[in-house]
């Protein structure tokens, strides 16, 4: 019989890959399937309520700016994404959602609340609070060992 911590490893690498791959799917079925999943990851992170440095995309997807600017010259050329110098600092790139990305963010959004609106209406409120506060304790772990 397999321990406990058998049990948990299969069922988190398990959920990962399969939430990944079921994304990837619907992405490729939807109607923004000209997108990468990093990239709907990246109009995520720049979300829909106004420009952003590219430094605070980069810093909330923990990768680096240069890493950045090649998702955001894609999602620019692709029309989903706009790049503008700060008038302030001109040093400074912001960046922002054009329409059409506004759209693929509020589809991807609403993946994601079709999975969790799911999973909640197959518990009682103790089963979720008992998920959320080990999703809490699993997210911390990551943070503290490997986000520092």
């Amino acid at each position: 019989m397999n321990s406990k911590k058998e049990v948990m490893n299969h069922l988190l690498v398990t959920l990962f890959n399969q939430i990944l791959n079921i994304e990837e799917k619907a992405l490729k079925k939807g109607p923004y399937n000209n997108l990468t999943i990093n990239e709907l990851h990246v109009i995520d992170a720049i979300g829909i309520d106004h420009v952003h440095p590219m430094s605070i995309i980069a810093s909330k997807l923990d990768v680096t700016v240069g890493t950045l600017t090649i998702a955001m010259n894609n999602l620019v050329k692709k029309g989903y994404a706009t790049r503008v110098r700060s008038e302030e600092d001109r040093r400074v790139v912001l960046v922002g959602l054009t329409t059409i990305g506004v759209e693929a963010y509020e589809h991807h959004r609403e993946f994601h609340e079709d999975m969790i609106t799911y999973t909640v209406s197959a518990m009682n409120d103790k089963e979720s609070d008992v998920l959320i506060e080990a999703l809490t304790k699993i997210t911390e772990y990551f943070n503290n060992k490997y986000l520092d």
